[in-house]
């Protein structure tokens, strides 16, 4: 009798832990509206994909150079959010941890005018079989007015059939690893970022964000993409920069 109930408690304390496990918090759903309410709507919206192996270098370099055009005058700013399949925080390749703005999966979400893939550990094998993170890439780019990859990102947007006819790049040292995988695609070498219609790909790392200031310097004027980079200590000049613009 005692062995009954025993196992009928620890029953239903499984499915109290299970439904809280699948169940937003009150806190996250204040969090979630939160942020809803802080989106500035004469602003762009900048999503940013992140998941755990996510490196912290090509996430961190363009969040910064787009959220300090918060502090440019009389441009249409940017609001930078991150978008994950899960409520639960994501750990980076580097060990931090991230609470994601937007559940894609789950909640109802915003407009995306730029999304930002940052590169992340299983960019070339396991995260590329995640059909709902493909499906949520291809449908934000239908009518995403920039798409933009960092280093290994660029496997996530051929993955999704975005590469196909424009030219890309991405880490220097899994270009042939891309070519390999996606032999009909254009993949450049020898060039920091690759600017194609409306696709940016850069080789990621510390030169996510000459990419990051060059898509400023294109929406903005290189006056404010030159006041972004000094307020962050970057020597930034474009012609000093190994980039590709396909006209």
């Amino acid at each position: 009798m005692h062995y009954l109930k025993l196992t009928i408690s620890i029953s239903l304390l499984t499915l109290v832990f299970s439904c809280q496990e699948n169940n937003p918090t009150d806190h996250q759903i204040s969090t979630l509206e939160e942020k809803e309410m802080s989106l500035d709507p004469n602003n762009y919206n900048v999503a940013f994909l992140i998941m755990d192996g996510t490196f912290n270098t090509e996430l961190t370099a363009p969040y910064d150079i787009y959220q300090h055009t918060i502090f440019r005058d009389s441009i249409k700013a940017m609001n930078v959010f991150t978008v994950a399949n899960t409520s639960s925080t994501i750990t980076t390749f580097e060990g931090m941890r991230i609470q994601p703005d937007f559940n894609y999966l789950t909640d109802e979400m915003p407009s995306i005018d730029i999304l930002v893939i940052p590169s992340a550990e299983h960019h070339l094998d396991t995260d590329l079989d995640d059909e709902k993170m493909i499906d949520f890439v291809k449908h934000t780019a239908e009518n995403a007015l920039y798409i933009t990859s960092h280093c290994d990102g660029a496997f996530v947007l051929a993955k999704a059939d975005l590469l196909n006819d424009v030219a890309c790049t991405t880490f220097p040292a899994d270009i042939e690893a891309m070519r390999e995988m996606f032999p009909h695609l254009n993949v450049l070498d020898n060039t920091l970022f690759v600017h194609d219609r409306n696709v940016i790909t850069s080789a990621g790392g510390a030169k996510s964000f000459e990419a990051s200031l060059y898509l400023c310097e294109l929406l903005y004027g290189k006056k404010n993409a030159d006041e972004i980079a000094e307020g962050m200590v970057i020597d930034w000049d474009l012609s000093k920069v190994p980039h590709t613009v396909i006209d």
